[in-house]
């Protein structure tokens, strides 16, 4: 079962400039950040309330992001949504007829297991699940 927002994804083509803009601009506390080899995506983590705000940027310049940026710019890129089950949630899910990007879940960030609902199944927006590991 989905429980909370986990975080919103913004893309951004200068990483360092951004996580600038939100530590120092906004006065965000920086969590941290991680590459994330799999989907060849850097990230970092800034904790506001229980949520997060999470930007993301091509790893070595390839990738989905970098066709997202290629294509849009930066901006919104996903909503995720933390699940206690991401197993039962996509088998419930696909039974409604979303479609997912991937038929099992992937290793994300923070060695969560990740999987993807295609925007076209959500009214245009990509929605990710996340199950945290133990």
């Amino acid at each position: 079962m989905i429980t909370r927002l986990d975080h919103i994804a913004v893309a951004v083509p200068d990483f360092a400039a951004a996580i600038a803009r939100f530590r120092d601009d906004l006065g965000l506390e920086l969590e941290g950040t991680e590459d994330v080899a799999a989907a060849q995506t850097q990230t970092a983590f800034f904790a506001v309330a229980a949520a997060h705000i999470e930007l993301i940027h091509p790893l070595d310049g390839g990738g989905p992001v970098q066709g997202f940026l290629d294509k849009r710019g930066g901006g919104l890129h996903h909503l995720c949504f933390e699940t206690d089950d991401i197993l039962a949630d996509m088998a419930r899910l696909k039974a409604k007829g979303y479609r997912l990007l991937s038929e099992a879940p992937t290793v994300g960030a923070h060695g969560s297991l990740v999987v993807f609902i295609h925007p076209k199944s959500a009214d245009g927006v990509l929605i990710e699940l996340t199950q945290r590991s133990a």
